[in-house]
């Protein structure tokens, strides 16, 4: 996993690409649209616009999650990306619900639109470009971990979908098969919204404190269990905090060891975890006596209880 200052180099110049061409687009959607006589192509053009607002709230997310703790925030500001992932899946679920009322009041009171040919290539253009967005966004949200980009990215998808929806509606129209815009449109609909909710429920996920995957916790587990003097490991908790994670690890030590020692067997095991697991932030390591009685009762020893 990258540093914080790799990752928001990074994610700026990703975002910085994805604006540019958002801006791209809604010049030639805006400009194809009024000149074509598709108010449908004019929509879609200004919704690219909204677009370039949306990569700036992320932008800002980035910069903000970098910022060192302080007394306010002792523990990072990393929440702001799940704030920013969580407010952009709103949008991709909103995206997603009206292009599904277009496209079925398009059908009930059919009021379809014959677009002239060169729309064809306008609506070709975006779902390059959209689609485009979409895999160096993805690729980037994966590289640095941020689920704020990774709504990011499939906002673009969203917008290639409709753009594909928008191409089989200028198609079918120009061919007497109108209805296959909305149509086309609907299944759009439920595919962004089902997206949407998705990342909706991660962000929600993250902003609970949600654990960590339970196979990570097993790899944090056999690392810790390497170390030299931990008998056993009574308990790990640990809970997302934005792109990172942190920690609560019990460990079990032979109870005649000096406070000294035990003290350095838990530095060891916050510097493993470290190394091994760069997306672990904050890392609280708690020392236990290895005996059998009481609240400390070892789960995995096999020595003869006492």
């Amino acid at each position: 996993m990258l540093n914080d200052g790799e990752r928001i180099k990074l994610g700026n110049k990703v975002l910085a690409i994805t604006i540019a061409l958002n801006v791209l687009l809604t010049i030639i959607k805006v400009i194809g649209g009024l000149w074509g006589n598709s108010s449908a192509m004019v929509a879609d053009g200004l919704h690219s616009l909204s677009d370039v607002i949306t990569s700036m709230g992320i932008i800002i997310s980035l910069f903000i999650s970098s910022k060192p703790r302080d007394e306010e925030h002792p523990y990072g500001h990393e929440k702001a990306e799940s704030i920013a992932s969580f407010l952009l899946a709103l949008v991709l679920a909103t995206t997603g619900a009206q292009i599904g009322y277009h496209s079925i009041n398009t059908i009930i009171h059919k009021t379809y639109a014959q677009p002239e040919f060169y729309t064809i290539i306008v609506a070709i253009i975006s779902v390059l470009i959209k689609e485009y967005q979409y895999r160096i966004t993805i690729s980037a949200a994966k590289k640095i971990n941020s689920n704020a980009m990774m709504s990011d990215a499939w906002h673009h998808r969203s917008d290639a979908f409709s753009s594909i929806a928008a191409l089989i509606g200028i198609i079918g129209s120009r061919l007497g098969y109108s209805y296959l815009d909305p149509l086309a449109g609907i299944i759009v609909s439920v595919i962004v919204v089902k997206v949407g909710i998705e990342l909706l429920l991660q962000a929600v996920h993250e902003l609970m404190d949600g654990s960590i995957g339970e196979e990570e916790i097993e790899q944090i587990k056999d690392k810790v269990k390497e170390i030299k003097g931990v008998r056993d490991i009574n308990q790990l908790r640990g809970r997302k905090h934005g792109s990172k994670a942190n920690l609560d690890i019990n460990i079990c030590v032979d109870p005649n060891i000096t406070v000294y020692e035990g003290h350095r067997i838990g530095d060891i095991a916050q510097k493993d975890i470290k190394d091994n697991f760069a997306n672990i932030n904050e890392i609280i390591v708690h020392i236990d006596p290895c005996i059998h009685k009481g609240s400390y009762e070892c789960k995995q020893c096999k020595r003869r209880k006492v």
